[in-house]
C-alpha cells in the first residue's frame, strides 16, 4: 500500500506534467482567446480557464457566486454575450502563421474565407488544365513514340 507521502509526489507529478501539457498547448494556439469545445454550456467557463491556466471548477464556481451575489439575467446575459462573441477553439493547433490567419478569417468572414477557397480552387484547377494539354496533346503522343523506339 502507498504511504501518504508517495501518493502526494506522484499528485504533484501528475500535476506538474498536466500544467506542462496545458503550457504547451497554449502556445500552440499562440495565446488567443476562444470558447472550448470541450465545455459543459458552450465552453466559456472552460475557454477562460484555459486561457488563464486555472481549474474550470473555480471559474465555475466564480460565475455561480456572481449569479447569486447580483442579478441572475445580467450574468447570464453576459455569458451567452461573450460566447457569441468568442470563436469557438480550433480543432487542431495551427502549423503555421498563414493556417492562423484563415481561421481567423473563416470564423471573423465566412463569404471573405470562402472566396480566398475558391480562388485558390481555381488555381489548382488551371494548373490541372494545362497539364491536361500537355498530356493530351499530339506533341506529347509523339514524343512518348519516339521515346519507345
Amino acid at each position: 500500500m502507498r504511504s501518504r507521502r508517495e501518493w502526494r509526489r506522484e499528485r504533484r507529478e501528475w500535476l506538474r506534467e498536466r500544467r506542462e501539457q496545458r503550457r504547451a498547448r497554449h502556445e500552440r494556439m499562440w495565446e488567443q482567446f476562444y470558447r472550448s469545445r470541450h465545455g459543459v454550456a458552450l465552453g466559456v467557463c472552460r475557454g477562460i480557464a484555459d486561457h488563464y491556466d486555472i481549474p474550470v471548477f473555480w471559474v465555475r464556481v466564480g460565475v455561480i457566486i456572481l449569479m447569486v451575489t447580483t442579478a441572475v439575467w445580467p450574468v447570464v446575459l453576459a455569458y451567452f454575450a461573450v460566447a457569441f462573441f468568442l470563436k469557438p477553439e480550433p480543432v487542431l493547433p495551427f502549423a503555421d502563421e498563414s493556417d492562423n490567419e484563415f481561421y481567423s478569417s473563416f470564423t471573423t468572414s465566412r463569404s471573405m474565407a470562402l472566396h480566398r477557397l475558391k480562388k485558390k480552387f481555381d488555381q489548382l484547377q488551371n494548373r490541372l488544365r494545362r497539364m491536361e494539354d500537355v498530356v493530351t496533346s499530339r506533341e506529347y503522343d509523339w514524343e512518348r513514340k519516339m521515346g519507345e523506339g
